[in-house]
């Protein structure tokens, strides 16, 4: 079953990002094998790319999702992609077909895989990552139901839909219980008082979006604090507080920097008991120190940010454990329902556009991996079939003075209060240079 726009597999190139070692990047060419049965060949359109992608480049072959042979046999990087499926083995033609738009759950705990449950997408397989042009889906994604179909409009909000079902995971994960109950309810308390903390940047902005845009169940208060008003106000721009009171949700920013008892200031805003879920959002031991003091009877806190240092630790009130039955937990990414259900949540309007703040094609790859903890913003969105720099979206219009296609981007993403859009990804698709 082959697409007519391209040519079957046995003759695709594909041009890749691959990891040889540490720090050891290579863009380069080469020839895919002919699929097998079992397989499916792709075509990759657009990569998101996650810090894990940096982490894996800077530890090589010490990385536990990359093969100790990478010198050898590299691998492709990246796992947060989407495109289209060219070409469908004849095991799967019951399921997939050509043109159809798809995601990775990258996560995909398969037994059999090279490095067992540790495999993934993006770390592990010579012939599959976000950052090419084409890549073989192997039969450890597809038997493992981790090839999942997309039909929203676009590209990007697909290869977004791994980071937004980390925060689905982390809503899921909150749990609550019962006096005289020891059974955990999980799930955020619906109708309650919720607040994320350190709650502007870009994973921050996404929870607002899911939380909001949320049917099933949502909180009645949500309160969103950081200690920046720039984020805040373009938070408040982005995610205006008229448009959650229209969706049942009484929301304030609040800027805990200026105030001198930010826990006093954050009770009172919640009514005065606290509240039943608190996420915090950055690794700072005094915003965890400020979230369990501010929990209600029963509030669940949930640390969302990943720390680097492994021997970090803040404190916590234990008399409030004992006595008002407050409790922790984390995650760390989510499953594939949660990529699912993000999925969903994209083909029925929610726009992830406000995770995205630097665009760039392959060519850009290897130097925004290398530098990714030093350039400031959210996601780094690359275009595989393109080639220009990477430029973040708040660039676009003084580029656009000397460069027509900048000019017409920033046009297009003015419509959208400066988020990357569809229309603007039509447009790249359709005029920027080929890779």
């Amino acid at each position: 079953m082959v697409s007519a726009k391209e040519p079957e597999s046995g003759n695709m190139k594909t041009k890749a990002v691959r990891l040889y070692g540490k720090e050891d990047l290579r863009l380069e060419e080469f020839e895919l094998p002919q699929i097998k049965e079992d397989e499916i060949l792709a075509k990759v359109v657009s990569d998101s790319i996650c810090m894990s992608s940096y982490k894996a480049t800077k530890q090589g072959a010490d990385h536990k999702r990359v093969p100790d042979n990478v010198n050898e046999k590299p691998v492709i990087i990246g796992h947060e992609f989407a495109g289209e499926i060219v070409e469908v083995g004849a095991k799967w033609q019951h399921k997939f077909r050509s043109g159809q738009k798809y995601s990775i759950q990258p996560a995909i705990y398969y037994e059999d895989g090279p490095l067992g449950v540790l495999s993934a997408p993006g770390y592990t397989y010579p012939h599959i990552g976000g950052d090419a042009t084409y890549v073989i889906i192997p039969k450890d994604v597809l038997e493992q139901d981790c090839l999942l179909a997309y039909e929203g409009p676009g590209y990007y909000p697909a290869s977004l839909a791994e980071p937004l079902s980390c925060v689905i995971g982390a809503m899921h994960a909150n749990y609550h219980t019962k006096p005289g109950s020891y059974v955990h309810q999980m799930e955020i308390t619906d109708g309650g008082k919720m607040a994320i903390l350190a709650g502007v940047g870009p994973m921050g902005l996404a929870a607002i979006n899911y939380v909001v845009n949320r049917k099933d169940r949502k909180p009645s208060l949500l309160v969103i604090t950081d200690i920046d008003q720039e984020r805040l106000d373009r938070a408040a721009e982005i995610f205006p507080v008229e448009w959650a009171r229209e969706n049942g949700i009484e929301m304030v920013y609040l800027n805990t920097g200026n105030i001198d008892n930010p826990v006093e200031k954050l009770k009172e805003v919640s009514g005065g008991n606290g509240y039943n879920d608190v996420f915090v959002f950055a690794p700072v031991a005094p915003v965890i120190v400020q979230a369990d003091a501010i929990l209600d009877y029963d509030g669940c806190l949930n640390f969302f940010a990943g720390p680097s240092n492994p021997d970090f630790s803040a404190t916590l009130n234990f008399y409030n454990v004992h006595y008002s039955a407050t409790h922790i937990t984390g995650t760390s990414g989510g499953n594939n329902n949660d990529m699912i259900e993000a999925l969903k949540c994209m083909s029925e309007g929610l726009d992830p556009a406000g995770l995205i703040t630097h665009i760039g094609g392959l060519n850009s790859v290897i130097e925004t991996t290398l530098n990714l903890p030093g350039i400031p913003g959210g996601k780094k969105l690359i275009y595989t079939h393109k080639k220009f720099p990477l430029t973040a979206i708040s660039d676009f219009e003084e580029k656009g003075k000397t460069d027509p296609m900048y000019k017409e981007l920033a046009n297009l993403v003015s419509k959208t209060k400066g988020l990357w859009n569809i229309e603007a990804e039509k447009y790249l698709l359709e005029n920027a240079p080929g890779i």
